[in-house]
């Protein structure tokens, strides 16, 4: 089992920053990437971003791109997401998931099924 617990979400007005905290603990060696959703409320969960913890592999949705950075530690078994210039449609509570498998491509990963665990989320709100 691998166990995840998201930090770092909270209120901002748009254009700021926030910079979310994913930890892993338990059977971490078994991960292979690490991935941040996303749900807003009444829609279905979507895709943001993911590495890879073995070397500087990763995807964004479009939406991230040049707004969202992931990156990790992997001393810490910790993933972040840094989120510049936000906007309100960011709001959102915002996992953390992980996969046992690595993937060539983004079109796995922007499934949520794709992925093994999930944190409990957290709360990023946007206001305009």
């Amino acid at each position: 089992q691998v166990q995840l617990v998201e930090s770092g979400g909270g209120s901002v007005q748009a254009g700021g920053s926030l910079r979310l905290s994913c930890a892993a603990s338990g059977r971490t060696f078994a991960n292979n990437a690490m991935g941040w959703f996303r749900q807003a409320p009444g829609k279905e969960r979507e895709f943001v971003a993911v590495c890879r913890w073995s070397d500087a592999n990763t995807y964004y949705t479009d939406s991230a791109k040049g707004r969202f950075s992931i990156s990790k530690d992997n001393a810490k078994n910790t993933v972040y997401l840094q989120m510049n210039s936000l906007k309100p449609e960011d709001t959102a509570v915002y996992y953390c998931a992980s996969s046992k498998t690595w993937y060539s491509g983004i079109h796995l990963y922007m499934r949520p099924e794709t992925f093994d665990y999930w944190g409990q989320g957290t709360q990023v709100t946007v206001s305009s």
